[in-house]
């Protein structure tokens, strides 16, 4: 018999696109984990590009654990189902006081994924409040189809093009996605988020972990995936070999900035591309 708690967690998500807090991290593991992505980032030199901090999981084997752990997995299994793939990982960081902010936008728009199973994982590493920029969610709208963006390159857009929903957002509708250290948020491709600049002197990080059940198919630029939990039954996607072991960080650094430039340049000349296919 499936436990009525969870069935109720699935129908919320199902109805409002979004399911929040879960608690997945003790206070103990946040901390490390935080502690873990301050090392890394210090290494790659003061206020590493966004670009930089994004697919942690392939080179780094704290971000693989984290975006691994198994009350992570869990939650994410309930919604997509036993087989998963980990399909991409970002970090989310406002320092104190930062005028940095996320226009309200649709994940999917940009992925080149089709509209199957799919979710975001949004791990506070940080208390993530309303004072220092939450995420912000339109509950519901995961329903609607993806709807037109535009691309601002606004300065203090953490977004790496300022992409931004082309109609009008009801704010009055907009629910804040408050989390403590160690809670996490399930959220669905096709809904509109954003977040508001940090007003606070309290930084605020989040980790996010995005995955995919293996039916899901792509287009365009092609990346490798993890295959975190089950197994791939479909075959769409070219599969982590194996998880990475740090061996030596310094080395590690630099291999991922590299790959971390290559990847921005094709993804930019995939989604320029498919950008214009959808015009």
């Amino acid at each position: 018999m499936i436990n009525p708690l969870l069935l109720k967690q699935i129908s919320t998500y199902e109805a409002e696109g979004i399911l929040f807090p879960i608690d997945v991290l003790s206070e103990n593991e946040a901390s490390t984990f935080l502690n873990r992505l301050d090392e890394t980032i210090a290494l790659m030199g003061a206020n590493p590009k966004t670009e930089n901090l994004h697919q942690l999981f392939l080179n780094f084997k704290w971000a693989y654990d984290l975006a691994t752990h198994p009350k992570v997995l869990n939650a994410v299994e309930s919604l997509l189902g036993p087989n998963l793939l980990l399909w991409g990982t970002s970090v989310f960081a406002k320092k104190a006081f930062d005028s940095g902010f996320i226009s309200w936008h649709q994940d999917e728009t940009y992925w080149g994924l089709d509209s199957g199973k799919i979710t975001t994982a949004w791990i506070a590493l940080t208390e993530s409040s309303i004072e220092n920029g939450c995420m912000r969610v339109i509950p519901g709208s995961q329903a609607l189809a993806i709807q037109p963006h535009h691309e601002t390159y606004a300065k203090e857009n953490l977004l790496s093009r300022g992409q931004e929903i082309a109609v009008k957002v009801s704010e009055e509708e907009a629910i804040d996605v408050v989390l403590n250290p160690g809670q996490m948020s399930l959220h669905h491709a096709k809904i509109i988020h954003g977040s508001n600049a940090n007003t606070s002197d309290k930084k605020r990080i989040g980790f996010a972990a995005r995955y995919i059940n293996p039916s899901v198919t792509h287009s365009g630029y092609d990346q490798p995936v993890a295959l975190v939990r089950g197994e791939d039954t479909h075959g769409n996607f070219e599969l982590l070999k194996e998880p990475p072991n740090n061996k030596d960080l310094n080395t590690t650094v630099e291999s991922h900035l590299r790959a971390a430039r290559e990847h921005a340049t094709e993804l930019s000349k995939f989604r320029g591309a498919f950008q214009k296919s959808e015009d």
